[in-house]
């Protein structure tokens, strides 16, 4: 037993303590002797631990004489953090914005430059509070994009928000500045190209902002061309904004856009392209779309052709902020020229061109600014509803009849993961030869972490679904004839089956939507990490909660609770029992949510961590609340003859 007389007056949590004895004295001598291994009891704060040949005296000790079990686990308590991300090296997407999108809910993208260059400290904040305010209220989710310490971070905190507003040293970041950012560790405001970027790997489709770059004028002569018009040419993403700013070369601009293979259509019952603080520009559209039902149609077929080019949604100020226009466009007329004398160039001349027309206007562009951003953010807002309800119905279309699913045979699981085409070179003599033809052969085998698993049901009499990516070529054909025996009928949906397995080779977007599917249909889902570095995945946003089943190593266990923000030891163990110590104390956290933890232990065998049912663990889920004690039971693993083991390959620490 690991307790001392120093520990006696240490601790005070006494009422745990007896529930822990009142435990065993519910519980019979013969149970208790043939509990197998070594238990860990994981309490709120603390595991207990003791070994099974101590249960028939636990009832003869004191409560004091138990107190000192605390003392191997004090350093193991854990406090869980509430903001978590989906997270890479890279970029961070909020919480809120992953779990919009994994339930394919209505997201707008927003920009921040006009944080960071657009308006004064404290306008700027005020107003990008507002604007995320307004498409809250027109049932989307805001997802401002910013750069914070060389970190691109999809959908923006309170916190995060006012840094960028007060931050004196912003950069402007577009596509060519991202790199540098992220490599310095900057801080900045993402332009219309860099808020695309951002967005498209988030997998947003719609993105609000005031008005885009283009031509400068002049640009016949000086090339200057907004990286925004090449980004629209190559990502895409459906851009909501009043056309495009009046300060530059609109004719040219439009031309430049249709080269680029843009689509380019205003919104509402005339083509006239706007201009900013101008409802007209003297230029017309190619298209129009009078809703935002004709709107969302138009965004739908664009993605769905996969041109990879972006679409443009040109929406008029409204009118009654568009009677001060021409005053607006003689003051801009002004600033322009100013600006060619003073010699400014590039980045410089938007802001600087934006401030001087304020102060010649006398703040009247910054209100007509104002208004044509809140209005692009309402326009925006219900577009995306319109489109996610669009691609709802087509879900729903294509998903099979009532009558159809019961004519089907359902799958007895689901697992969703890679497979691979191993080839092993063996040679034939004991000591290869370098330099020369050496004799041996060369044989063709299967793998990947959801085949392998795949392949495990199936010849356990199950009859799984597999979803992984086959290439069309003659190493596709041969897996597609290997795993005959994988192959079976059963019914499409996700929904529907007894329990999905997630191999961690799958994208993160994938895993979140199975995770979101799971939850709304109450499927087990097991998480195959298959390595420390990509353990992380479902732990990147709350996707982790609606897993049942996890079966890590140790190293993948410690990263599951780094990415959940929680303390970790700086070095794993080695000594077998405080290995297993680290293990009950790292599986404790995630059981919060998770019916069962395997914690992999190689050469040591398993820790199985959950609910005590029964002298075993609880593995089957359930709908009711969890009753029970957690606790962690060992099994050894078995003895193996070095001699029968063929292959390695696929086996991990297993």
């Amino acid at each position: 037993m690991c307790c001392s007389e120093n520990d006696k007056d240490v601790w005070q949590s006494l009422a745990d303590l007896q529930l822990f004895n009142q435990y065993f004295k519910r519980t019979s001598h013969a149970r208790k002797k043939n509990l197998p291994g070594i238990y860990y009891f994981l309490n709120k704060e603390f595991p207990y631990k003791f070994d099974s040949q101590d249960l028939p005296a636990l009832e003869d000790r004191s409560l004091e004489c138990w107190v000192g079990c605390h003392r191997s686990f004090s350093g193991m308590a854990f406090q869980h953090s509430t903001d978590v991300s989906y997270t890479d090296s890279l970029f961070n997407v909020h919480p809120s914005i992953s779990e919009a999108l994994a339930e394919s809910k209505p997201v707008v993208a927003l920009e921040s430059t006009i944080i960071t260059h657009g308006m004064p400290y404290p306008q700027n904040l005020s107003t990008a509070q507002e604007v995320e305010a307004i498409v809250r209220a027109h049932g989307a989710t805001p997802a401002t994009v910013g750069v914070l310490e060389g970190r691109v971070h999809v959908g923006l905190t309170q916190e995060q928000l006012h840094f960028l507003s007060c931050s004196e040293a912003s950069l402007k970041v577009s596509r060519r500045d991202l790199p540098y950012a992220i490599s310095k560790g900057l801080s900045g405001g993402t332009t219309v190209s860099g808020t695309m970027i951002a967005a498209h790997r988030a997998n947003i489709p719609v993105f609000v902002t005031g008005g885009i770059g283009g031509v400068h004028r002049d640009g016949e002569n000086s090339m200057d061309i907004s990286a925004d018009l090449t980004e629209l040419g190559r990502t895409p993403i459906a851009v909501v904004s009043a056309g495009v700013k009046s300060i530059l070369d609109i004719g040219r601009t439009l031309e430049f856009l249709e080269t680029q293979g843009v689509c380019v259509a205003t919104f509402g019952k005339s083509k006239d392209f706007p201009a900013f603080f101008s409802p007209q520009s003297g230029f017309t559209a190619p298209y129009n779309v009078v809703d935002v039902e004709e709107a969302a149609a138009l965004i739908a077929s664009t993605l769905s052709l996969g041109l990879q080019s972006g679409l443009l949604v040109a929406v008029p100020i409204p009118e009654e902020h568009a009677a001060a226009g021409q005053q607006i466009e003689e003051a801009i007329q002004t600033a322009v020229a100013e600006a060619s004398a003073k010699g400014v160039r590039g980045r410089d001349v938007t802001p600087f061109i934006l401030q001087r027309v304020n102060e010649l206007t006398q703040g009247k562009s910054l209100q007509a600014n104002m208004a044509l951003i809140r209005n692009n953010a309402k326009v925006g807002s219900q577009i995306a509803c319109a489109l996610a309800e669009l691609q709802r119905r087509k879900r729903s279309a294509a998903s099979p009849s009532l009558k159809e699913q019961k004519t089907q045979v359902r799958p007895e699981a689901v697992v969703i993961g890679g497979i691979n085409v191993d080839f092993i070179a063996k040679g034939k003599t004991q000591k290869l030869l370098f330099g020369q033809t050496n004799p041996g052969s060369v044989c063709q085998s299967f793998g990947g972490v959801g085949r392998n698993i795949t392949d495990c049901l199936s010849r356990l009499g199950e009859r799984p679904l597999f979803i992984s990516a086959v290439g069309a070529d003659s190493h596709g054909d041969a897996v597609l004839s290997y795993c005959k025996h994988m192959v079976s009928q059963f019914e499409k949906q996700l929904s529907s089956a007894p329990l999905v397995c997630l191999d961690g080779n799958i994208p993160v977007s994938t895993i979140d939507y199975v995770c979101s599917l799971a939850r709304e249909h109450a499927v087990p889902v097991w998480y195959e990490p298959t390595d420390a570095d990509k353990a992380c995945k479902p732990f990147l946003s709350h996707s982790w909660k609606a897993l049942t089943f996890t079966s890590p190593n140790l190293a993948e266990l410690r990263t599951m609770n780094q990415t959940l923000g929680l303390p970790t030891p700086a070095e794993l163990p080695s000594d077998p029992q405080e290995v297993l110590r680290c293990a009950a104390a790292l599986s404790r956290p995630l059981l919060e949510h998770l019916q069962c933890v395997v914690v992999t232990l190689g050469p040591m065998g398993v820790l199985v961590c959950g609910e005590h049912e029964d002298g075993a663990v609880r593995l089957r889920p359930g709908k009711r609340r969890r009753q029970g004690k957690l606790c962690a039971l060992h099994y050894p693993a078995m003895a193996l003859n070095p001699g029968d083991i063929v292959n390695v390959s696929g086996a991990g620490d297993r």
